[in-house]
């Protein structure tokens, strides 16, 4: 008993300020949920799907044909240690649990059910949120927990990525009891995640094969510049330019013009499989405006030059990344934005590799040294009327700060 209150009183430290004997990433996602508000003694803030609406996800979750293999890789853990297998989409929703009734009654003590958000802003410091928020695996025990009602509780997580287009699948869990959860549980989730990771880019690859047996013929003798993308913008052929191995495409691409932020005007034509688009020629043109739309329920960028409008759906990672530099048009280090969206200055690198594949997206409008919006560029955010709803599934410092701006 004495031991279980020093513990307790150790526990409050850290949660308080006053100590940091956590592990930094625990101790960084329990910064950011002091900066939230949110209570160590509470509940779930955010009511689980109806029914409908759960199996409507299921049915659209790019995880579902995955599954098979998702339940054959866990199975050892589920069955030999009493733990529970959990697949969530890319918002932290539960999609599918699979275990035991012990252990299942004790995830519905917890509100740990079908159609439960398991974000750190709905329910603190967890292997599901935190994987989310870090787009890394994340393993959780007990005490690391910031609700207290969930330190007798082990997770370990990882995110399933489609490496073909870089997005966020969803995120694949093992959870139980503290003392049941092993030490390799992470290395399990992480090693079936992988094997789907790679039957998703088969299947990707299998697609850009078949279109490059079409496209060959068909770009060949066009009288002028032309590609031909799958629909992620992967380049299957291409004549008389070099385009980089994937082009960005809008998100509403239509037969008919169009204009793509790194390569200029354009003119799209539907191919089985794909887009042909017929280059116009020209200097891409610069970009004189940029919107960051927040106010619905898809993050949306759209930049506006002289030649046209492009419009593109932002992954959670880089709507965080583009409203911080479009609330500093001065300009951001790495450590400044690592702070902005983790409340952690050394994840520098994990900022870097972001900031990348989003300037391959935008093109000209993004600046580094410092890392920044170009000054020919004019930028505002559409926000939500009721603040509660700005990026509800976000834990990040520079959200935060605008929620709290926006409700006051």
């Amino acid at each position: 008993m004495r031991e279980e209150i020093e513990r307790q009183r150790r526990r409050e430290a850290v949660l308080a300020g006053r100590a940091a004997s956590v592990r930094p990433v625990v101790a960084a996602s329990w910064r950011r949920m002091r900066s939230r508000g949110l209570d160590p003694g509470g509940g779930p803030r955010v009511a689980p799907l109806t029914g409908a609406e759960l199996e409507r996800r299921r049915a659209e979750s790019p995880l579902a044909p995955l599954l098979p293999h998702l339940r054959r890789a866990l199975a050892p853990a589920v069955e030999q240690s009493g733990l529970l297998a959990v697949v969530s989409d890319a918002e932290g929703r539960v999609l599918w649990r699979t275990g035991e009734m012990p252990v299942r009654r004790l995830a519905d003590r917890l509100g740990f059910v079908g159609g439960s958000a398991w974000t750190e802003g709905n329910v603190g410091t967890n292997a599901i949120g935190t994987a989310l928020v870090l787009d890394a695996p994340v393993m959780v025990q007990g005490g690391e927990h910031f609700v207290d009602s969930h330190t007798f509780w082990g997770c370990a997580a990882t995110p399933v990525h489609d490496p073909w287009t870089g997005r966020t699948l969803g995120v694949l869990d093992v959870s139980g009891p503290a003392p049941a959860m092993h030490p390799h549980a992470l290395a399990m989730v992480q090693l079936a995640a992988q094997v789907a990771e790679l039957q998703v880019r088969e299947q990707h690859r299998a697609g850009l094969d078949r279109l490059r047996a079409y496209a060959a013929p068909l770009v060949h003798g066009l009288p002028g510049p032309a590609l031909v993308v799958d629909p992620h913008g992967h380049v299957a052929a291409a004549v008389g330019t070099s385009p980089p191995a994937r082009v960005p495409l809008p998100d509403d691409l239509a037969v008919g013009t169009t204009w793509l932020p790194t390569l200029g005007p354009a003119t799209a034509e539907a191919v089985p499989g794909g887009w042909l688009l017929r280059l116009d020629g020209g200097a891409t043109p610069g970009a004189s405006q940029l919107v960051l739309d927040l106010a619905g329920d898809v993050p949306t960028v759209t930049v506006s030059g002289p030649s046209g409008t492009w419009t593109h759906r932002l992954s959670p990672r880089h709507t965080e990344l583009l409203l911080a530099l479009v609330r500093h048009p001065e300009g951001r280090s790495a450590r400044e934005l690592a702070l902005d969206l983790f409340a952690d200055d050394t994840r520098v690198v994990t900022v870097r590799a972001e900031l990348s594949r989003l300037r391959r997206s935008l093109g000209p409008v993004l600046e580094h040294q410092p890392y920044r919006l170009s000054s020919s560029v004019e930028a505002r955010i559409e926000l939500p009327t009721d603040a509660a709803r700005l990026l509800p599934g976000s834990s990040a410092p520079v959200v935060t700060a605008l929620r709290q701006e926006a409700a006051g």
